[in-house]
Order: structure tokens, then sequence, then C-alpha cells
């Protein structure tokens, strides 16, 4: 199937469009105007199959009624209510319900509206943490190379992907970042790679270097996504698990691509089996319906912050006018019921082995240089041709044409299925993605 693409550049030029080719965009639009189920279609019409559950979001599928009419019931009986000093019942109901799926401990939920959101909250809980614990001195981030944690000001100093960074300065002072695990010993290995845990005392090499006084918390994402779905070697997670234990760093877990099912279980952590100090989350948690995201706490950190301030004070200076919007928390709630009554999260587990095997199998083809992936993540990297870049953005260009929406890292080609996908359309996803592989 061939999509055309229509359009002149005066209708598109007032919208500066985020993360995007703007000039690209214009010359040839990729326009999506309606979806259905694990669909999207053109203004002309055109299926493309959602080969990305959005961004990463949409893992039930579009369209879902159970979601939209929660939003409208609550819409109608509240839009909105102010966060700072006055609750909305179904909020307390919700965090409730995430608690019930994090791990043991990580109970108190600070809800937000965007994973960037959540990762500055996350780090400034790190370091009021600290401080009311009388170790004020930490305030030195630990990050990764080729991580991704958001836009914020906190969340590109401690991600690690060049292209986010260059551009805006030297971002937050203090921050240091681990060596990725993508190393050749690893290629073409789907699941954990059997090398590259030792990478974890990087953060040990950090401690002896600045004092681990200094350090409030290191952050990484359990399987890196936005940079092309990088899965941690066996026994890295817990490495940095124990480094941090042993050194009262605080360790967060950016969970906004990985959270509620995308590996199999409601969070990576407990895939991994092993727990952070926090977790941030977004994407899934109301299957992109409305901005939200949150923030999981460890019981006893949140107390240290209550213990500390003076009664009746604020004690945590934070947060958003849209926390905890009411349309948003009613789209969760009935996210959450969804995944519970279809059993969502087994279903990834059903689905995953056959998709990641098919993910394998592009090894096969021509300029093929890695395949990886974990769960419903997988991506296939390319040799690059011409600029950095540049080959994997025509194989997406390419994609859409052929009626697929993916995603392109650099030159890692990403697939990540809604859960709702049925094998048959997931093998129609990975072959229109060997196709255009084979051709670019």
């Amino acid at each position: 199937m061939n999509v055309v693409a229509h359009g002149s550049n005066a209708p598109l030029a007032n919208h500066w469009m985020p993360f995007t080719a703007n000039r690209q965009f214009h010359e040839q639009p990729r326009l999506i105007s309606r979806a259905e189920g694990v669909y999207y279609f053109t203004p002309q019409g055109d299926k493309l199959l959602d080969g990305s559950s959005g961004l990463y979001c949409i893992p039930l599928g579009h369209g879902r009624p159970e979601i939209r009419d929660a939003v409208y019931r609550q819409m109608e009986t509240l839009d909105y209510a102010p966060p700072f000093q006055y609750g909305v019942p179904v909020a307390f109901e919700l965090a409730t319900q995430i608690a019930a799926l994090t791990p043991p401990g990580l109970n108190r939920i600070l809800f937000t509206n965007s994973g960037s959101e959540a990762v500055d909250t996350a780090l400034k809980v790190a370091l009021q943490y600290h401080r009311a614990r009388g170790e004020g001195a930490r305030q030195r981030f630990i990050g990764r190379e080729r991580g991704y944690h958001g836009v914020g000001f906190g969340g590109w100093s401690v991600g690690g992907m060049v292209n986010n960074r260059k551009s805006f300065g030297v971002g937050l002072p203090g921050v240091a970042h681990l060596r990725h695990t993508h190393i050749k010993e690893n290629v073409f290995q789907m699941g954990e790679g059997e090398h590259g845990a030792d990478l974890a005392d990087d953060l040990e090499r950090f401690v002896q270097l600045h004092g681990a006084d200094t350090i409030a918390a290191c952050i990484v994402e359990p399987v890196a996504g936005s940079t092309g779905i990088l899965v941690p070697p066996k026994g890295y997670l817990q490495r940095l698990r124990d480094i941090c234990t042993k050194h009262g760093i605080l360790l967060i877990f950016d969970e906004v691509i990985t959270g509620f099912g995308r590996t199999g279980q409601a969070f990576a952590a407990q895939t991994f089996g092993v727990t952070p100090d926090l977790i941030t989350m977004a994407k899934a948690i109301n299957n992109a319906s409305i901005p939200m995201a949150a923030v999981a706490v460890r019981e006893d950190i949140q107390q240290t912050i209550l213990d500390a301030a003076p009664e009746n004070a604020v004690e945590f200076y934070h947060g958003y006018t849209y926390s905890a919007h009411p349309a948003a928390v009613a789209a969760a709630l009935a996210t959450l019921k969804i995944y519970r009554e279809e059993d969502s999260f087994a279903r990834v587990r059903a689905l995953s082995p056959g998709f990641l095997e098919q993910i394998a199998a592009c090894k096969s083809l021509p300029d093929v240089v890695d395949t990886r992936g974990h769960g419903l993540l997988g991506a296939v990297q390319v040799a690059p041709k011409g600029n950095p870049g540049e080959r994997g953005f025509g194989i997406l260009r390419r994609a859409f044409e052929r009626g697929l929406v993916l995603r392109a890292a650099g030159e890692s080609i990403v697939l990540a299925p809604p859960f709702a996908s049925t094998p048959e359309q997931i093998s129609e996803m990975v072959e229109i993605m060997r196709r255009v592989i084979a051709e670019s």
C-alpha cells in the first residue's frame, strides 16, 4: 500500500513540531487524522499499523470506549479542582491502585503530567530527602550515556543522548554519566546479555572520585528506550542497587516507557527483580488519553520529608496546576481496570517470544549490525549511510508510505506493538519493517 501525502506548506507553517525535521515535514507531511484499534488513518483514508503504540503509550489500542466514557462521566461531575491544599477523591483511589502494582514499599504516589515532569520531580524528592536527613551536601546526580529522561533541565542534564544536550548549555552542575551498556559482546542478543554487569562499577568510581556524601541519586532506565532499546546485561541492575545501598545513594528507575506491562510485568523493576527507591512512570498510565505521569516514592522517603517540616507547613514545595487532573485520573482508573480484566501483562508475556524471534530473524538482512529486545520492545540496528540518522529517518518515511508507523533512533529501527495486537498483526508489522530495511 502506498500512502500519498498531500498539503502545502502554508497550513503547516505555524505549528513548530517537537523532535521533528520540520523543513522536511513541510515538503512531505505525514498526517494522521484518525485511529481505531491498532490502526491509524491518514486524512485520505489510508490505513497504517501502529507499530509503536503511539509513542509507547497506547498499549490497549486506540479508541477504547471504556476510557472515553469514564472521562465523559468525570467531566460531567467535576472538570477541575485545585490540587494545592484540596483533594479529589478519585485521585486517592488511583494512587492506591498504582501502589498495589509497584514493588513493595514504593507506595507514595505523586502525580505529574509528563515523563519529563516526573523525572524532575524525582530528582527534587531526592535532594529534599537528603537535606531533611541532614545530608544536604548530596546534590550530585549520576545518569548514564545514551539515557533519556525527558526534556526538563533536570532530565536532559542526567540524560546522555548527545543531540538532546548539545544545544542547551551545561545543564545542572555536578552531573556525571555511567557508560552505556550497548557493547559488542552482546550484539544479536535478545533479552539480557551475558557481558557488561561490571559497567555498573562506574558508580563506585564516581563515589571514589567525588565522595558518596555528595551524590544524591543515580537514575537509569531499566531498558533504555529512546536510544534504541538497550537491554541491561545480566546482573547489571542488581549491581547498581548494591552500590547505591552501600553508599546511601537513591536509585531511580525511569519507567516512563517500561511501566505498566511493556516487559511483561507491571514494572520492569519486577521483571528484573531489582527494587529502586523511586520509579517514574507516564505513557501507559492511562493509555495516553490525557497527559498524565507519576512518581512512586518509597514510603520512608516521604515520611522523612514530612517529619522534617513544621506542623501545618507545606512539606514539599513542588507540584503542577494539572497534577492529578480529574479527567486524566478517570482515564487512568479505566485503563487499570482494563489491564486487570484483560490480563494485559500476561498477554505481553504470551506475545513476546514470537515477536522477539521475528526481530532476531532480521539478522539475516543486509547491513543489519544488531538485533535486540525484551518484552514487546524490539530494535533492528542497520549500518549507517550518509549523515548520522539519515538512513534510519529514510526507513521511517518509507515505512509510513507502506502502511506502518514505527520509531527510528538514529540507525536503530524500533517496534513496540500494542498489547492489543494479534500475532498476525505483529507479523505484518515486522514484515513491512523487513522490506523497508532491505530496500534502504
